[in-house]
């Protein structure tokens, strides 16, 4: 990911984070209006055939997603159609997109590695929860019986269904409701994949899942989540811990039992010195969408452990994201601290793709205001280096994202005790 430009798109994390330089570049294959915008018109050229294949192939099977129907299924669904018109260049790009009412359409690399956790049967009947733009419901179609899926927000779940209907996704079923109710009339269900965060499992939920069914949900805190696995063997659930992520939150009565909220008074950064809560899936807790980043204990910072970045390819991404509120009407500036070292250091394709941290500001509709950086860390060295600033926080600013790693720089980076102070 390119330390941003003001020239680029400022991408949007909500649903868990965005596209890497590649995906970028692929964009700008495409500028043009579909000939024939529906599966019934087959015949018609699809100029967004090759940018979809570059998507799948670099985007999606490239980092690790095998299941050929899964694959098969992101080729051929025409996700520039569940996006609004205005951002058809970066339907193809590995970042979640706007699609209005404070919701996002999840990158599709989540929406594969999702889909393929889940494990989709000809047979299953598998409900949804967060219909949003209708995408994932449409890449779930081809793979399974039926697909029942609910959205909370009325414009959002009404636009989906109507789409759904008119591209002819005959077995997938749409309404407007609340989601953690479920769909108790058509209970129980093969799979359940909930693609907004609670903060616990909704008990509806777990009753409504068939016996030797899955569930896929991502858990936690506003803004530190984990996708878990659920399984129910002899009447209860199973649980397997998988990647960090970031996905909007469940609304309503979710929402209204929420235990602990974020103080986006005293914004920080969660595991800066990667020590605590490391995750079991080798990744750091707290940070999410790791891309050629591992934890190190061969060459730590402070303590026992750093996070480095190893990437041997410029222009490809390399990085960690992590989110956190915040207010810009009381915080006016963040006092950043970073320590790190990088050897080998080669820039990317583009002038901003270079070693660093970004912050990332979104406001109260969750679209994208400013960005802020610290770096680049381009001077080869063996030694730590300590890296201070502080970055100016805009008014209107209500959520932030850290960006941290190599961003389609080549070379080796090790970071460690990354900090976030609020500055009033």
């Amino acid at each position: 990911m390119p330390i941003p430009r003001q020239t680029e798109p400022v991408r949007n994390p909500l649903a868990s984070s965005w596209r890497a330089p590649k995906g970028l570049v692929a964009a700008l294959l495409f500028c043009g209006v579909f000939a024939m915008e529906t599966p019934v018109c087959g015949q018609a050229r699809d100029i967004y055939a090759d940018p979809r294949n570059v998507m799948v192939d670099e985007m999606i099977a490239g980092e690790g997603i095998k299941d050929e129907r899964v694959l098969n299924s992101m080729r051929t669904t025409p996700r520039h159609l569940f996006v609004k018109s205005t951002l058809k260049s970066l339907a193809y790009t590995d970042q979640a997109l706007d699609i209005g009412f404070k919701q996002t359409i999840s990158p599709p690399f989540i929406v594969a590695y999702m889909t393929e956790v889940l494990d989709p049967q000809p047979t299953d009947r598998v409900l949804e929860i967060g219909t949003g733009s209708g995408y994932q419901a449409a890449v779930l179609s081809p793979l399974v019986q039926e697909v029942f899926t609910i959205e909370i927000v009325e414009p959002l779940g009404n636009r989906a269904k109507a789409l759904l209907k008119q591209l002819k996704y005959e077995n997938v079923h749409a309404r407007v409701g609340d989601g953690y109710l479920g769909w108790p009339e058509q209970a129980p269900f093969d799979k359940i994949i909930v693609t907004c965060s609670p903060e616990s499992i909704p008990k509806p939920l777990e009753e409504q899942l068939k016996e030797g069914g899955k569930m896929i949900i991502p858990l936690g805190e506003r803004y530190q989540q984990v996708f878990y696995l659920l399984e129910k063997k002899n009447g209860k659930l199973e649980q397997t811990r998988l990647l960090p992520t970031l996905f909007v939150p469940m609304t309503g009565q979710a929402e209204q039992g929420r235990q602990v909220l974020p103080d986006p008074l005293n914004p920080k950064v969660a595991n800066g010195g990667f020590e605590e809560d490391v995750d079991e899936n080798g990744q750091a807790d707290g940070w999410h969408y790791h891309r050629r980043a591992r934890l190190d204990e061969e060459s730590p910072g402070r303590d026992k452990r750093s996070l480095k970045f190893e990437n041997p390819e410029p222009g490809r991404t390399s990085h960690v994201l992590q989110a956190f509120g915040i207010d810009g009407t009381h915080v006016t500036g963040l006092d950043v601290r970073v320590m790190h070292r990088q050897t080998g250091v080669v820039s990317g394709r583009n002038s901003g793709e270079q070693p660093g941290l970004v912050i990332h500001y979104f406001d109260g509709r969750r679209l994208p205001i400013a960005q802020a950086v610290v770096g680049p860390w381009t001077a080869n060295t063996t030694e730590w280096t300590e890296s201070t600033k502080r970055v100016p926080v805009p008014r209107e600013a209500r959520e932030a994202i850290v960006q941290l790693g190599l961003n389609g720089a080549a070379g080796e980076l090790w970071v460690d005790e990354v900090r976030v102070t609020p500055a009033r």
